[in-house]
């Protein structure tokens, strides 16, 4: 891990278990760490691209009664089943707490399979004391469960390593609707409300701009919010299961550095894509077929193109 220069933000990919690449890191390197973790769903977690061609025999309908044909372009996928899932989370747990600075905050993304016993283990781990909050990610969409209630939501588990000194920017907190604007007055629905510890967002839409293709990515609104809260501008972030790498975009649109790590050879591959307005350093602790000189780049911008292209 290199240190970047005053007042740049920098952008590193690590290849590889995570733990081999920590592992030699010295201690309190972090501001902010937020993981995301595989869930433990028991299967293969995967998703499918598809394009879609004008084609008057097509399979599709589309407006006005056009007809379209569908054409696969690939599927992205890993393996989400462990049997023995804390025994595989607990030392990394106890990484996260060794690399945060005595004032960083960590987020642990779960959902209701194992949130509960997480929580049990940071507890021992961070102490007790140290649990602020657990965040509520609310969405509504896919199908109905028939047989219970539909489990709409994932879980984020707020520890900090000092509970009377931490990062929280009540500033820099995006706001919401009032429910019922005509009950506040017309300054405050105006200026609108912070959210709870209930946070309602859409998913990424399988057909929206943001999407990269890779299983299980989350909104960069969400993420965002925790940076831009959880952090100030210069700090340094961390993901070590960064997947699609919406950490390292949500840090580097807000003036922070980020590191990310993962050892699927297709995350990379997304996150060399999606961030390369910023030119982000690529350190390969495996075999990963990985074109240091690719130019290609998302469709959307990464606000900051100049600024850190040219660092």
């Amino acid at each position: 891990m290199t240190t970047p220069p005053a007042g740049v933000p920098r952008l590193e990919i690590h290849f590889g278990d995570n733990l081999a690449v920590m592992q030699d890191w010295p201690g309190a390197l972090f501001d902010l760490i937020y993981i995301d973790p595989p869930f433990n769903t028991g299967r293969v977690q995967s998703r499918t691209q598809m394009h879609t061609v004008r084609d008057d025999a097509g399979d599709r309908t589309g407006f006005k009664g056009r007809r379209y044909r569908s054409v696969r372009l690939g599927t992205k996928s890993y393996a989400d089943v462990f049997d023995d899932y804390l025994a595989f989370l607990e030392p990394r747990l106890l990484d996260a707490h060794r690399l945060l600075k005595p004032t960083g905050s960590f987020f642990l993304h779960l959902d209701y399979r194992e949130v509960h016993y997480a929580k049990v283990l940071l507890d021992a781990i961070f102490g007790r004391a140290s649990f602020i909050n657990e965040i509520i990610w609310a969405y509504d969409y896919g199908a109905r469960a028939t047989r219970r209630w539909s489990p709409k939501h994932d879980n984020i588990l707020w520890y900090a390593k000092d509970p009377m000194n931490y990062t929280y920017r009540y500033d820099d907190i995006d706001r919401i609707p009032y429910m019922a604007p005509g009950l506040v007055g017309p300054e405050k629905a105006a200026r609108g409300k912070t959210p709870t510890d209930t946070w309602w967002n859409t998913i990424v839409s399988p057909n929206g701009k943001e999407k990269t293709g890779y299983p299980t990515q989350k909104p960069l609104a969400i993420i965002e919010r925790i940076v831009r809260v959880h952090s100030n501008p210069g700090d340094v972030c961390l993901d070590f299961f960064a997947g699609s790498g919406t950490l390292g975009e949500a840090a580097i649109r807000n003036g922070r550095s980020a590191v990310l790590i993962d050892n699927n050879e297709e995350a990379v591959r997304v996150m060399k894509r999606r961030l390369a307005l910023v030119r982000p350093e690529v350190s390969q602790s495996g075999s990963l077929d990985i074109d240091q000189d690719q130019t290609e780049v998302a469709t959307r911008e990464v606000a900051g193109e100049t600024t850190y292209a040219d660092a």
